[in-house]
């Protein structure tokens, strides 16, 4: 297939770059300033020069704490531009795929949220992504896939993984432990995983919205302690709670998602957390 992957420098966009490639699709990446999905005739540009298959979108305004104070930008990007996505794409009958996040629920569930399950998110980067979903829904229903990840990491970009091992040397050298919430619980999900998942079921006519994590749950803390072992950093991990780490946006306590739709069609290939996990570091070279 040929592929527009918009974001292609990004986290998640620069690996479906790669893993895409590997599969033997037709890539054509594009980020920023190539192509503003803010901008109508930007989009209707991109989209109709490479008259792609499918247009997959991994551009949005991440920085959760950033999007409570710059609520106008998130949602230009995060909200906005979806309809500018959705109709480039619908104009060439093009499927559309795009990224999504467990910030669309509150955090207030005590087992896994499925597709089905009543959205309520609590943040301006919650509110802004949920709006992107409606938009795409109203305009493109019966032409795109909306994927809900949630606790990305990557080789790319900035991620848990990256600050967990900065923190730890550092502290280690300073002599002091390293606190970690232990009362948030969600599903580390690395990008290749992600990217895999989503290319199995390109072209299998479905529609809608998935959920794409990897399998199991923990806390930030057990995931630390995870990250802190596998590198042998040697630093001393305490559990701490969200009340002793502010922040301007609120993390939901429980997000962890089922990935049920997928696993209805019997399409799921997302491996364990830990499995993942030690697959990326094996790219690293680290074991």
């Amino acid at each position: 297939m040929k592929l527009l992957i918009i974001g292609s420098t990004g986290q998640l966009g620069g690996d479906f770059v790669k893993i895409a490639g590997l599969q033997g699709h037709s890539v054509i990446p594009i980020d920023y300033p190539q192509i503003d999905i803010r901008d109508k005739s930007s989009v209707e540009s991109a989209v109709n020069n490479s008259a792609p298959d499918a247009v997959i979108n991994c551009a949005a305004f991440t920085a959760v704490d950033d999007c409570e104070t710059n609520r106008e930008a998130a949602f230009a990007l995060n909200a906005d531009a979806c309809k500018n996505l959705a109709l480039a794409a619908k104009g060439l009958a093009s499927l559309l795929i795009h990224i999504s996040t467990d910030y669309v629920f509150d955090g207030a569930a005590s087992s896994p949220y499925t597709e089905d399950c009543p959205t309520n998110p609590q943040t301006v980067y919650g509110q802004s992504k949920l709006r992107g979903e409606e938009i795409i829904a109203d305009l493109y229903a019966d032409g795109s896939m909306i994927f809900r990840i949630a606790w990305l990491y990557g080789a790319g970009g900035a991620n848990f993984v990256k600050t967990i091992r900065r923190v730890a040397r550092s502290n280690r050298q300073e002599n002091k432990p390293l606190k970690v919430v232990n009362d948030q619980f969600g599903t580390p999900t690395w990008t290749v995983s992600v990217c895999r998942q989503i290319l199995s079921v390109i072209d299998i006519g479905e529609r809608g919205i998935f959920h794409a994590t990897s399998e199991g749950a923990c806390t930030w803390f057990d995931f630390a302690r995870e990250i802190v072992g596998a590198d042998g950093i040697g630093a001393d991990v305490l559990p701490c709670t969200t009340e002793e780490f502010p922040r301007k946006a609120p993390r939901p306590r429980y997000s962890v998602l089922e990935n049920a739709r997928l696993k209805a069609l019997n399409m799921h290939i997302m491996p364990d957390w830990r499995e993942a996990f030690h697959e990326f570091l094996s790219t690293e070279g680290r074991v």
